[in-house]
């Protein structure tokens, strides 16, 4: 199939008929049937089926659509970092990616302190999971990037900045006062207590899973989250135990919840990302190191 083929496929599959794909990308509806039934020539057999107006995908078409999107989604990012490259970075800009958790406390406190001997710079943040922050700075859309993880990449420069262990935060009211005075917990301690867990595609939800299969542990997970500031919610209503690291435990309603060390000790690390190629700008180098001494206050 050729691109004009592929592309007058997308536009049908999307639309379901010829007149509402031919405005879809903007060409004739005569243009749309003819370069339909050349590529169906091409490909040696239908791709939809003819009736009252209507074009229902074959069975070979909808073999071939999931393909397609994956190619439309290349040509998408191969057009952003195009764009990217064409206009370069505004003068003055500094665009940061960051994991949410460290996007509720850790990023804003950085930010204040940025801000006030680099007032007239314009920042931009943007709260992704680790692998899109890889994406993005990959495509040249962000400058710098801050995750959790042990994230590896020949692509990309990775500068360790701290450790926060894991940490777990309790409702008041869920644990006896004298599990409480000890002022940590082990995951044994867990065991017969609801607990918010975190998703184990998560890079620390990763760790909690391997800690558990070492210590012989299996948790009670009332509810499994994507997010390290939606398990602190939960454990905010009662719901159960959150482990989650220290960073996002510094958002903690001590009101509402107490919050313990966690034994044996599961270790975080924090890191910085920017392009291996790109060097380094002296604003990238601002944030990263106020990034660095946020963390140590919080923590």
């Amino acid at each position: 199939m050729r691109l004009r083929h592929i592309e007058v496929f997308n536009a049908i599959m999307l639309t379901g008929s010829v007149s509402a794909a031919a405005r879809l990308i903007n060409i004739t509806q005569p243009a749309v049937s003819r370069t339909l039934q050349h590529a169906e020539i091409q490909l040696g057999f239908a791709l939809f089926q003819r009736a009252k107006g209507r074009l229902t995908p074959t069975t070979e078409a909808l073999t071939l659509f999931p393909h397609i999107e994956r190619l439309f989604a290349q040509l998408d990012e191969v057009q952003r970092l195009a764009t990217s490259l064409r206009g370069g970075q505004v003068a003055g800009e500094l665009r940061i990616v960051s994991v949410l958790a460290l996007s509720y406390d850790i990023l804003p406190r950085a930010l204040a302190r940025f801000k006030k001997k680099h007032p007239d710079i314009v920042v931009s943040v943007e709260a992704l999971h680790s692998p899109q922050i890889a994406s993005s700075l990959m495509l040249q859309e962000a400058d710098v990037g801050f995750v959790f993880s042990t994230l590896s990449h020949p692509s990309l420069t990775h500068e360790p900045l701290a450790e926060c262990a894991m940490v777990c935060v309790v409702p008041k009211g869920l644990l006896p006062a004298r599990k409480l005075r000890q002022g940590q917990l082990s995951l044994a301690d867990l065991v017969d207590v609801p607990v918010i867990n975190l998703d184990a595609r998560d890079p620390v939800g990763t760790r909690l899973s391997q800690a558990c299969r070492e210590a012989g542990v299996g948790l009670n997970s009332y509810v499994t989250v994507q997010t390290y500031h939606a398990a602190l919610a939960m454990a905010h209503h009662g719901l159960g135990v959150a482990l989650v690291d220290a960073c996002t435990a510094v958002s903690a309603d001590r009101s509402k919840v107490e919050v313990l060390a966690l034994e044996p000790a599961i270790h975080v690390p924090v890191q910085a990302l920017r392009l291996a190629d790109k060097p380094g700008s002296v604003l990238v180098r601002a944030i990263t190191e106020e990034m660095q001494q946020a963390i140590r206050q919080a923590l």
